[in-house]
């Protein structure tokens, strides 16, 4: 599958001036590479570690500041244990407070198109005000002990979040939005 998100860019008083819909802002954006291996993430999650803490130090951010994580959520073992123990390493107990949800539990993975897809849809949760939910989430991992909230949508105060994107490689990028 393949998909596609367009995001419109401008300086706040550039559309403040045209009367344009704001949906958000970019507060942050970090990346890195673990070149841990061709076809599999780094096991301890150090470059998805990298990739959000630079993203949360660009946004000038602290693990309270933070509401929701749209999570690269693949739903493969590897992947969702090392996203989740990266998540961990970043917020220490915050991590357990902060809901966490996949877009590609509902849409699939838009392989190329993924980040992008996926800006939309944190940056639509952050202005209508609500967590979609991880679909189909029947049997946790134990190894997946955040709150990924499952099955149900849920109204939530979304000031600030966190969208990832953790590729084949060790290739990620992560974007912080806030609301405006």
């Amino acid at each position: 599958a393949e998909g596609c998100g367009i995001l419109v860019l401008e300086t706040l008083d550039r559309a403040v001036k045209r009367g344009a819909r704001i949906y958000a802002e970019i507060l942050g954006h970090g990346s890195s590479s673990d070149a841990f291996h061709v076809a599999a993430i780094d096991p301890d999650g150090a470059g998805a570690l990298r990739s959000m803490r630079w993203a949360m130090e660009d946004a000038g951010l602290n693990p309270e500041d933070l509401d929701y994580i749209n999570a690269h959520g693949t739903s493969t073992l590897p992947n969702d244990a090392i996203e989740t123990l990266a998540i961990k390493k970043l917020l220490g107990e915050r991590a357990y407070e902060i809901a966490v949800s996949s877009t590609k539990s509902m849409i699939g993975h838009a392989f190329g198109g993924a980040g992008a897809v996926e800006a939309v849809a944190t940056i639509l949760m952050i202005f209508n005000q609500i967590i979609h939910p991880t679909i189909n989430y029947t049997t946790p991992d134990p190894n997946c002990d955040l709150d990924y909230v499952p099955n149900e949508a849920r109204n939530a105060k979304i000031r600030h979040a966190m969208s990832n994107n953790l590729g084949l490689g060790g290739q990620n990028a992560t974007v912080v939005f806030g609301a405006i």
